[in-house]
């Protein structure tokens, strides 16, 4: 894809480059703000600038737009979601219970005295001794660490007892067991919703009910949705505000490119209409790069490139002697501008331009070899 400004054009960016590599300073020149904007946006660091301190002013600031403070954060929204609190807990804080060992392959008998364990743990529930209760469960899985509903019937006791993180591990494992376990989602999604953790209780009641429809779950579910629905709706609206947010802030950025860029081509252009013949050769190299023969001559590559390495130094023009349409166009140019008057030196030209006609006399007379042809005419 070809750049979309001239090779003239390139040659003044990277005149503009080279100075402001060499001062640095340039680059806090309000005109330049695009340049600034350019670099830091490829991670790149623009110097600070130069500040001479004096004791009459301790705070003595640098000539630097100063960058735009960041707005304030705006307050936590959390205080526009009004949520019912209500059946919200303190969290137990006991130590883990008992848990089996899930590598244990249980023998028959095992089972056996496990099931016995349990039938005990079912009267002791009824009675409301859940303390006793739980241990028979424990025993329960030692005995089968395998079965699913031993656990989740031990997290619905604890769930009774107001322990809603020892309900949690237990329905945990009782899950880890059996994905599609009813009592495990059920059991574990009050115990979400006791500790405030509204979306995890509102998820696991919709799949209890969806697995085992249970009208104690329904209304835990009917319960739950309310505080559910507001928390999503909220997120969504958070996520919606960032969304914007983003949105504004590429807005800009493309505001300030296009404002960047409208201020680099009006300020060229104003640089190219200031030049005059007060500048010394200034004008006249515009006047070399603006002449139509000129630019109708640089659409020709060949004549481009010769142009550039001539440019760049001098004598590289010696390359080009046997070349007529390169030395053609050279010798048009070096007769329309007068030669070094016109087009010698010019600033951003590295090394200047040669004296085209002064240098193609000194290659004729400084030739090694005189042609023996020239004695006899001149004879």
């Amino acid at each position: 894809m070809p750049l979309p400004i001239s090779p003239e054009e390139c040659k003044k960016l990277e005149q503009l480059v080279t100075m402001c590599r060499e001062d640095p300073e340039m680059l806090h020149k309000p005109e330049l703000a695009f340049m600034r904007e350019f670099i830091e946006h490829f991670g790149g660091k623009v110097p600070k600038a130069k500040v001479d301190k004096c004791p009459c002013k301790e705070e003595a600031k640098p000539d630097v737009a100063k960058e735009p403070e960041p707005e304030p954060e705006p307050e936590s929204e959390e205080s526009d979601l009004e949520l019912d609190m209500s059946a919200v807990i303190e969290p137990d804080t006991d130590a883990p219970q008992k848990m089996g060992n899930l590598t244990l392959q249980p023998t028959e008998e095992e089972i056996a005295e496990s099931q016995s364990k349990r039938s005990e743990a079912v009267s002791a529930f009824v009675e409301k001794d859940y303390e006793k209760a739980i241990e028979l469960y424990t025993e329960a899985i030692v005995l089968n660490p395998q079965a699913s509903l031993l656990y989740a019937k031990r997290g619905q006791i604890f769930l009774l007892m107001n322990k809603p993180n020892a309900c949690i591990r237990d329905c945990d494992r009782a899950l880890e067991l059996n994905p599609d376990s009813a009592a495990a989602h059920k059991f574990r999604g009050r115990a979400y919703y006791l500790l405030g953790k509204f979306e995890e209780a509102a998820s696991d009641l919709r799949l209890a009910c969806k697995f085992d429809f249970d009208e104690q779950a329904d209304e835990w579910l009917r319960e739950v949705t309310p505080n559910a629905r507001k928390i999503e709706e909220h997120k969504r609206k958070k996520e919606r505000k960032v969304q914007e947010k983003l949105e504004r802030e590429r807005q800009e950025r493309l505001k300030k490119a296009r404002e960047s860029a409208k201020a680099y081509e009006e300020n060229t252009r104003t640089s190219q209409t200031d030049i005059s013949a007060d500048s010394p050769g200034i004008g006249d190299f515009y006047k070399f790069l603006n002449d139509q023969d000129v630019s109708e001559g640089f659409q020709d590559p060949e004549i481009a490139e010769a142009f550039k390495e001539i440019s760049t130094n001098p004598t590289n023009i010696l390359k080009y002697q046997s070349n007529p349409k390169i030395m053609a166009f050279i010798k048009k140019m070096a007769l329309k501008f007068g030669g070094t008057g016109g087009m010698g030196g010019f600033p951003g030209m590295m090394g200047g331009m040669p004296d085209f006609t002064g240098s193609a006399s000194r290659t004729e007379t400084t030739a090694p070899k005189p042609n023996p042809q020239d004695d006899v005419s001149l004879d």
